[in-house]
């Protein structure tokens, strides 16, 4: 009987989380702030079926900023062939939440930035720690995900919003 009741237990944690993982599948909605600290939902995360870029960064994560520095360079070239659009989410907390519009202005980003400084929406896409990149088709699934930042992984995230810009399925 216990052999049964144990059996019986693990299927039901098995089918919990399978559907916990196609919940997570799809942005969350939480609300958060823009840099002029209006609220915004994350339900209005969206780019007209285009593929999208959640990364998730703050201002005292080094890989983070030379991540988003890089695309940076190449975002307006990404834009017109892809029409991607990149959500830069900073995660830091009320000690550091007025560094983030100067840094941000200063090195003149062309993403929409946006602010979760209670962690809200961190929470709900699972982040643990940054830099955590999301890629997003346009039906706003997740379809891939990076929890970590190396030299060249611009270059991997161009080729995955490529695929998606061109309908194409990602592995």
């Amino acid at each position: 009987m216990k052999k049964l009741a144990f059996v019986l237990l693990t299927l039901l944690s098995v089918s919990k989380i399978s559907i916990a993982q196609n919940h997570d599948r799809i942005i969350p909605s939480v609300e958060i702030k823009k840099l002029d600290g209006s609220s915004f939902k994350t339900d209005n995360i969206k780019n007209d079926g285009k593929p999208m870029i959640i990364d998730f960064w703050a201002t005292w994560c080094s890989p983070c900023k030379a991540e988003l520095n890089a695309i940076a360079e190449d975002y307006a070239d990404w834009q017109a062939e892809t029409g991607v659009k990149l959500y830069a989410v900073s995660i830091d907390d009320a000690r550091n939440v007025d560094k983030v519009a100067p840094y941000v202005n200063g090195k003149g980003w062309e993403y929409e930035v946006l602010s979760d400084v209670n962690g809200d929406f961190k929470r709900a896409m699972n982040v643990n720690n940054v830099p955590h990149v999301f890629v997003i088709n346009g039906n706003r699934e997740i379809v891939y995900q990076q929890n970590s930042a190396a030299p060249g992984d611009d270059k991997k995230l161009y080729e995955i919003v490529k695929k998606l810009a061109k309908g194409e399925k990602i592995n």
